[in-house]
C-alpha cells in the first residue's frame, strides 16, 4: 500500500525507503540524525545532606556510643511526659471514688435527674480523657522537634 499525503494524492517517491513503513503524519517529521536528545533536569527536594551536622546523623544511623546516649534521651523525655500525664488521669479519675466516698453530699447530688457519679464517670471523663491525649501528642511532637533540631543543628 502506497503512503498517501493529507490532501489524499499518492506521497512523491522521494520518500526514503527506510520510512516506507511509516503513515505520511510520521514520515512529515524529519529523523532525528545527529541531533541531540533533549535533556530533562530532575530536581530531588532532598538534597544530599553535606557539613557538619551529617556528623550527628551518622552517630546515630552507626549506633554510636553518642548516637545511643542521644536516643536514651529522647526516650526518657518521652517517658517522663507519658508517666507525668498518667499520674493526671489517675488523680483525675481515680480520686472522683475516693471524693464521692469522703463527700457523700456531692456523691448524692442529681444534676438534670441523674447521679453526679454517673454524669461525672461517664459523660465528663471522656472530654477529659481527650485533652489529656490532646497534650500528650503536643508534647510528644515538641519533644521529637527539639530532638531533631539537636541533630540537625550545625555545630559551631
Amino acid at each position: 500500500m502506497d503512503p498517501v499525503t493529507p490532501a489524499g494524492e499518492p506521497a512523491s517517491s522521494s520518500v526514503d525507503p527506510a520510512l516506507s513503513h511509516m503513515s505520511t503524519m510520521d514520515s512529515m517529521d524529519p529523523p532525528r540524525v545527529g541531533r541531540r536528545p533533549v535533556r530533562t533536569r530532575v530536581v530531588l527536594a532532598d538534597v544530599a545532606r553535606t557539613g557538619p551536622n551529617r556528623r550527628t546523623v551518622t552517630e546515630l544511623t552507626q549506633q554510636s556510643p553518642v548516637g545511643d546516649a542521644l536516643l536514651r534521651g529522647l526516650i526518657r523525655a518521652q517517658l517522663a511526659n507519658a508517666l507525668r500525664l498518667a499520674a493526671v488521669v489517675a488523680v483525675g479519675l481515680g480520686g472522683l471514688p475516693l471524693l464521692f466516698t469522703v463527700a457523700p453530699a456531692v456523691a448524692g447530688a442529681r444534676p438534670l435527674g441523674v447521679g453526679l457519679p454517673w454524669l461525672v464517670l461517664g459523660v465528663a471523663a471522656y472530654p477529659f480523657l481527650f485533652v489529656v491525649g490532646a497534650a500528650y501528642v503536643h508534647l510528644a511532637e515538641r519533644t521529637e522537634a527539639e530532638f531533631t533540631h539537636l541533630v540537625e543543628r550545625p555545630d559551631r
